[in-house]
């Protein structure tokens, strides 16, 4: 009966730790998150959304099917999956930017401190962009036209085996029909 309590008391303690910490952070489901400039939050992250930096994000914006706006500081790293991610002029990215399925739009003087990583996607940045590490992008006919080649091979192999059956089907009936 001890150790039921123990866990218990082990658990509530995690918990209320837990709760602590995400007290700085933006977690929304479909709602824009907005952080105004002259505050800041930890961590953003955001599904079916975006994500509007105008202030500082200390910690890691993340955001599956929705848009990225930096227009301040993002201390970390910014990955989006399905979306695009713009920085304003003079917007800063303290580590790596990731892009999965969506656009980069870079402004003059942006910086990204780490790698910037686009796959199946577009990057658009002017020559003033500052980047500490790798750039590395990926354009989406790599993905789409082997996938698109592979969707047409299998349209044929349908469409001519239907046409056999057809034939086999038409073969036992003589035509015109006998009388």
């Amino acid at each position: 009966m001890n150790l039921k309590r123990f866990l218990v008391v082990c658990l509530l303690i995690a918990a209320s730790a837990l709760s602590a910490h995400a007290d700085r952070d933006a977690v929304q489901f479909g709602s824009n998150i907005n952080v105004a400039r002259g505050s800041s939050v930890q961590d953003a992250v955001c599904f079916f959304c975006s994500v509007n930096a105008d202030g500082e994000v200390n910690g890691d914006i993340v955001v599956f099917f929705g848009n990225v706006h930096i227009a301040g500081r993002a201390n970390h790293d910014v990955v989006n999956f399905f979306g695009k991610v713009s920085a304003e002029n003079d917007a800063s990215i303290g580590e790596d930017l990731v892009s999965m399925f969506g656009s980069v739009r870079l402004g003059e003087n942006a910086s990204v401190s780490k790698d910037l990583v686009v796959m199946f996607g577009a990057l658009h940045a002017p020559g003033t962009v500052t980047i500490g590490g790798d750039r590395v992008v990926q354009p989406p006919w790599l993905f789409w036209g082997p996938l698109l080649i592979l969707a047409l091979v299998i349209v044929v192999i349908v469409r001519e085996f239907r046409a056999h059956r057809r034939r086999q089907f038409l073969r036992a009936y003589s035509f015109p029909p006998k009388q």
